[in-house]
């Protein structure tokens, strides 16, 4: 009995030992999950049905042992996929180290293949840009190179027809409010301004907190990014919040959020992301682009 009892720190260490090898070597560099998914969006007129868009975002170049493989993979799944847009949910940058031009350059390389496949391209930056103060050289270098950066603003999407009604992306800012740098970067308002009530819209966003502020009935589809979800997510371990958030951010951590989250009319998917914050590990919480195959909705205009 005593031996038994001796085995089992040993077999506990064991697994703790091949689950963060897994973490660190298997699943953030070899599995890419692809969700798919067909969204009915209200006031969507026939010459979209079938509209396609992918959502990437938390790229994190500049984290220690950066993912940049899993990146290249992503971006060369969704060039093969051919969607009609490309939302980047923010985030592109982690660190001031290396240099932030060397870690810019380097992001619009990595996205390069996107616009080389002339997908429409629109982006909006995370709480990471701001903070390593490279917020506005990223806006210049991504909108340089043929990537549209929405801060707080929205844009139509090329029509598919000359008669047919725009759809809009409308992009949001980051917030995070115990982080000086980040708070008051999100304009709910600001973003919306432009855009007719009776418009077809898709929000992108980076923080899911940003979405219990829209008003009812703006927001359809509203994609966000920055949990990783949850980067290390055990089984048992609660779904709701990130570890890395605090109390007062308090959010939907993965997948579609429930029902009742948001104003009516309303709804909300978040992103994995592809990167790393904190520790470069990911468990059961793998590197993700979403696909959404846009139709209109019955009754919807």
């Amino acid at each position: 009995m005593k031996r038994w009892l001796m085995r089992i720190p040993i077999a506990l260490g064991v697994t703790i030992v091949l689950l963060l090898v897994y973490g660190a070597a298997v699943e953030p560099r070899f599995v890419l999950d692809e969700e798919r998914w067909r969204v009915a969006l209200p006031k969507l007129g026939e010459e979209w049905a079938g509209t396609d868009i992918a959502v990437m975002s938390d790229l994190q170049i500049g984290m220690w042992w950066s993912n940049e493989g899993m990146v290249e993979k992503a971006v060369g799944e969704i060039v093969e996929d051919e969607p009609d847009a490309v939302l980047l949910g923010g985030d592109f940058l982690y660190s001031k180290e290396p240099d932030v031009s060397t870690q810019v350059d380097r992001v619009v390389k990595l996205l390069d293949p996107l616009v080389a496949a002339d997908i429409p391209t629109y982006a909006v930056l995370g709480n990471h840009d701001y903070v390593v103060g490279a917020a506005d050289e990223l806006t210049t270098a991504l909108e340089d190179a043929g990537i549209r950066v929405l801060r707080n603003t929205a844009l139509p999407v090329s029509s598919p027809t000359a008669d047919a009604d725009p759809l809009y992306v409308v992009g949001i800012g980051p917030q995070t409010p115990h982080v000086p740098d980040v708070s008051g970067r999100a304009d709910v308002d600001a973003a919306l301004a432009d855009v007719p009530d009776d418009a077809p819209r898709v929000v992108l966003t980076h923080d899911p907190t940003t979405f219990d502020e829209l008003p009812a009935g703006t927001a359809p589809l509203t994609l966000a990014g920055h949990t990783h979800c949850g980067q290390i997510a055990l089984p048992g371990t609660p779904r709701w919040s990130y570890l890395a958030l605090t109390d007062e951010e308090k959010i939907v951590a993965d997948g579609w959020a429930p029902a009742q989250y948001g104003a009516e009319g309303n709804r909300m998917f978040v992103t994995c992301g592809i990167g790393f914050s904190t520790v470069p590990l990911r468990i059961n919480a793998p590197p993700q682009v979403a696909f959404f195959e846009l139709v209109p909705k019955e009754g919807g205009r």
